[in-house]
């Protein structure tokens, strides 16, 4: 800042000393008796005046120059504007201005305060300029700046209880670390809503407070006991139960598995008893329990080197003391980093200038964390103490996820012709194949196209194999429903699925009755016929379950099942299956002086006499059917009349 732009406004005022001249513009973009805590970077800041939050001093100024990007302009928090009022703002005042429009805004003070608490300006250059007089009372004045690119800009002064909802999205700015205001909680329990969230923030390693940044947390019920920590140079407080509690999210913070570690040197103890104990350097990860790593007594340059096996995003520190009888740990160290474990990188944070020194133990007992702000990709990770109580002794954690494979955009190579490509080239070595030439700017159509070959031939395949089936399954249906019956010459393809075709049975093929002494009567054929047949066609025809003779001229509907036959004919049963229904008896031959007779029974209806098989009567007996007619039995009346039509032919056992 140009000391004369502060003398520009100035002018406002009255009896304003000038910056000292000790101060070059150049070297610093304030200048004044009355500045306080400052730190501006050029995308936030943060601004007070001296003694804030105590009383400013009398006879003062402070003059700061804010300067965003070009493209940018500046927002402006006010968190606090406790200047002591007078007309006019006469006395004590806050005035800011755009030396380049000449556009100023104020003065204000405790009468005159800023209307709302954001300050939205159009210019990438303001001057802020303060001053006092003679005053009584006063904290001075806070003010936070952002670019406008971060229009949810806050205050380093807001709680978590000025707001409601459950997640929180603000933007915080550089600076906020030392500005006065109470934390309650740790990175790993949260925090009570009562606490200033931008510190809060910092001491949770979610932002560094030389950089500021987005937060991101949400308020959740609140617990008992918040349990006080050390972490990124802050010092929270121990705090009681509170309605709601402040976590802050991180998507990078596991505890990483270190693989292995190595130090310089480490402590070889011998103890009143001459036993040695040994401070190895595998003693320094954080959850063994008993003593840790130390050093040997007098190594200067002494460190801790841990291998995490492969390249990590490392995020942050954990280190303690050696956690036993003794007092040792270590209160600051150097953290450098490398790939390969040989070319070391010291880290140097944000500012990038010099070598950050981390703020280390203050005990052997306590944890102690530090962010990585930005974080550190690498393998190996080295700790080098720089000051430490009694004797070097640390464990240490390492904090971070793994390293996020990023793919890597191939450069743009323009086509080259056909011609050049063969002229310069070498030719590939490779087998080919005979018949086949394939382009390789073509191999991918070409693959198309036999793919779409190979599923039509497959295609093709199934629909003549579905077709074979469904004409194997019809021709099996219809031998099924034809009718190839026993005792039937078998249908050629030729010949109409139809009974009329079927050739006449012949009755000479069933013989009515056995030959004497002939045994192959026993061989009851396949088929059972039923007992009663019509053979007489002058006769009249009435219903029955049986499947109907050739001549009726019934035809076999095709179908799969006989029950699903439609139409007007009856439906009829099916043959019983091919074994005999009745077991014949053994053939014996008869005794002398037994034969077997036929006897004709004439109904009472004058129907054609009914043949049946008696067995021989015996000398003056006479048949049960005659006796009950009255007719007397006779030669004539018994014998085998082969003029009767329809006879029932039974069998008795012997």
């Amino acid at each position: 800042m140009a000391r004369s732009q502060c003398l520009v406004l100035s002018a406002y005022f009255q009896d304003i000393p000038s910056c000292p001249d000790a101060v070059s513009p150049e070297k610093s973009p304030f200048c004044g008796n009355g500045c306080g805590h400052t730190l501006l970077t050029p995308h936030s800041g943060t601004l007070s005046s001296k003694n804030y939050p105590g009383t400013y001093p009398n006879h003062t100024m402070c003059c700061w120059r804010l300067q965003a990007p070009p493209g940018t302009s500046i927002l402006l928090a006010f968190g606090d504007v406790d200047l002591e009022p007078s007309e006019h703002c006469a006395h004590s005042s806050l005035l800011l201005a755009d030396p380049q429009t000449g556009t100023a805004y104020g003065p204000y003070c405790r009468n005159s305060v800023p209307s709302a608490s954001l300050l939205v300006t159009n210019s990438s250059t303001v001057t802020v300029l303060f001053n006092s007089t003679s005053h009584r009372s006063g904290r001075g004045l806070l003010v936070s700046y952002a670019t406008s690119q971060h229009p949810d800009l806050v205050s380093c002064l807001v709680r978590g209880t000025h707001y409601t909802q459950e997640h929180i999205s603000v933007y915080c700015p550089a600076g906020c670390k030392d500005i006065h205001g109470d934390i309650w909680g740790n990175p790993s329990q949260g925090y009570r809503d009562t606490s200033v969230l931008c510190k809060a923030a910092v001491h949770a390693g979610v932002i560094a407070d030389e950089l500021g940044g987005q937060v991101t947390l949400s308020r959740e019920k609140g617990i008992t006991l918040y349990e006080s920590a050390f972490a990124n140079g802050l010092r929270s407080k121990r705090g009681s139960l509170s309605e709601k509690r402040l976590v802050f999210h991180k998507d990078c913070d596991d505890v990483l598995e270190v693989v292995t570690f190595n130090a310089s040197s480490w402590w070889h103890e011998v103890d009143v008893l001459g036993q040695v104990r040994a401070w190895v350097a595998e003693r320094a990860a954080l959850s063994t329990t008993g003593h840790s790593w130390a050093a040997e007594p007098g190594a200067k340059a002494a460190w801790l080197e841990l291998d995490l096996g492969t390249r990590r995003n490392v995020t942050g520190i954990i280190t303690k003391g050696s956690s036993e009888q003794h007092n040792y740990y270590v209160m600051s160290y150097h953290v450098s980093s490398s790939r390969d474990g040989k070319n070391w990188r010291p880290y140097r944070g944000s500012s990038g200038q010099e070598d950050k020194v981390f703020e280390g133990n203050a005990d052997s007992q306590g944890e102690v964390s530090n962010a990585f702000i930005p974080p550190i990709i690498a393998r190996y990770i080295r700790v080098t103490p720089q000051s430490w109580h009694q004797r070097i002794a640390l464990k240490v954690a390492l904090m971070g996820c793994q390293l996020a494979r990023v793919r890597i955009p191939r450069p743009y190579v323009p086509s080259v012709p056909k011609e050049v490509l063969e002229a310069t080239r070498q030719p590939a070595s490779r087998t080919p194949i005979p018949g086949i030439t394939l382009d390789p700017e073509k191999a991918g159509s070409t693959l198309l196209v036999m793919l779409l070959i190979g599923s039509f031939v497959l295609l093709c395949s199934c629909l003549l194999l579905l077709a074979f089936l469904c004409y194997r399954k019809r021709k099996s249906a219809v031998e099924l429903n034809c009718g190839i019956t026993k005792g039937y010459p078998k249908l050629e393809s030729s010949q109409v699925c139809s009974l009329q075709s079927l050739p006449a049975p012949s009755l000479a093929s069933f013989p009515m009755t056995p030959t004497p002494g002939d045994l192959s009567w026993t061989h009851s054929p396949e088929y059972t016929e039923p007992d009663l047949v019509q053979v007489n066609p002058s006769s009249q025809t009435g219903p029955s379950t049986f499947k109907p003779l050739l001549e009726e001229g019934y035809t076999l509907p095709l179908v799969l099942n006989h029950y699903d036959v439609p139409g007007k004919h009856n439906e009829y049963a099916e043959p019983l299956p091919p074994e005999p229904e009745y077991a014949m008896p053994f053939s014996e031959p008869e005794p002398a002086g037994m034969h077997r007779s036929t006897c004709i029974i004439t109904g009472p209806a004058r129907c054609s006499p009914v043949q049946y098989q008696t067995p021989a009567l015996r000398p003056g007996e006479l048949p049960a059917a005659v006796e009950g007619t009255g007719s007397p039995y006779s030669e004539g009346s018994c014998g085998w009349p082969r003029h009767c039509p329809l006879a029932h032919v039974y069998h008795e056992a012997l």
